[in-house]
């Protein structure tokens, strides 16, 4: 007998956002990169080999881009907590989710800052 386990797999998604806690992150909005990786556990392989036997990461893309555009956030864990939940909200196959979001201009000194977000489903 054998297992599998799937994960569905965004990195880079480059959103301008409007976030941040300093007062000239009010001002305007910053490039944020967003990557997500949603843990589908045990999902089958798509027998039929069409969209709707797994998750459309094209549609969780834009649901993360959504939320970083809709309104001034002052924390990135905010973002990607809010991101986290909706994955796991959105779709009962998601047993866990993963959110890293980078400020490649946050800091003078360092390539870039962010952080990372685990949410997982309980039981």
């Amino acid at each position: 007998m054998t297992n599998s386990s799937t994960k569905i797999i965004i990195k880079g998604l480059e959103v301008l956002a409007s976030i941040g806690v300093h007062p000239h992150e009010h001002e305007t909005a910053q490039m944020i990169v967003i990557d997500i990786e949603l843990d589908m556990g045990s999902m089958p392989t798509p027998e039929d080999d069409l969209l709707v036997e797994t998750l459309d990461y094209a549609r969780v893309a834009d649901k993360a881009a959504e939320f970083a555009q809709e309104a001034h956030v002052q924390l990135v864990e905010t973002l990607a907590g809010r991101i986290a939940a909706w994955a796991l909200s959105e779709d009962k196959r998601v047993q866990a989710c993963t959110v890293r979001i980078a400020k490649p201009h946050a800091l003078i000194n360092a390539e870039t800052a962010g952080v990372e977000y685990c949410l997982q489903r309980d039981g």
